[in-house]
């Protein structure tokens, strides 16, 4: 089935395939986590590292927790093209970071150090701030 908005609504989570940018056809996920009256949404993507592992995409380099230029420059460019017709307030990109921060705790500014990668809305064009530490 489609990953789309009713789908996920009816069912939750959805697991599937997704080809990489490196060419590998890979197991992935996404769910939607509500957050209520006081939180935002969540639309978590995901591919697990075991098919990270599997598709012999490097992406421990030292730096903290995982990590991998190539797949973080295409969740950006996944996200950029997603917010063109389904704008947001703010994305992030790394290891497990659902909930991490929010758009108001940012207040509209990427942070000079990065641990993870941002996606922040200015106006009507998509900011990307790489992770740089």
């Amino acid at each position: 089935m489609p990953c789309t908005v009713g789908s996920l609504t009816e069912f939750g989570h959805l697991r599937g395939q997704v080809r990489l940018p490196t060419g590998q056809l890979v197991v992935c996920g996404c769910v939607a986590i509500r957050g209520g009256d006081e939180s935002g949404d969540w639309l978590d993507f995901y591919v697990p590292v075991g098919a990270l592992d599997h598709a012999g995409l490097t992406y421990w380099d030292g730096r903290p927790f995982f990590r991998s230029d190539v797949m973080d420059e295409w969740l950006a460019a996944i996200g950029t093209e997603t917010f063109q017709s389904a704008s947001f307030s703010l994305g992030v990109i790394g290891f497990e970071v659902s909930g991490c921060t929010d758009a108001s705790t940012l207040a509209g500014r990427l942070p000079q150090t990065r641990d993870i990668g941002y996606l922040l809305p200015q106006g009507n064009v998509l900011d990307y701030g790489a992770a740089n530490t």
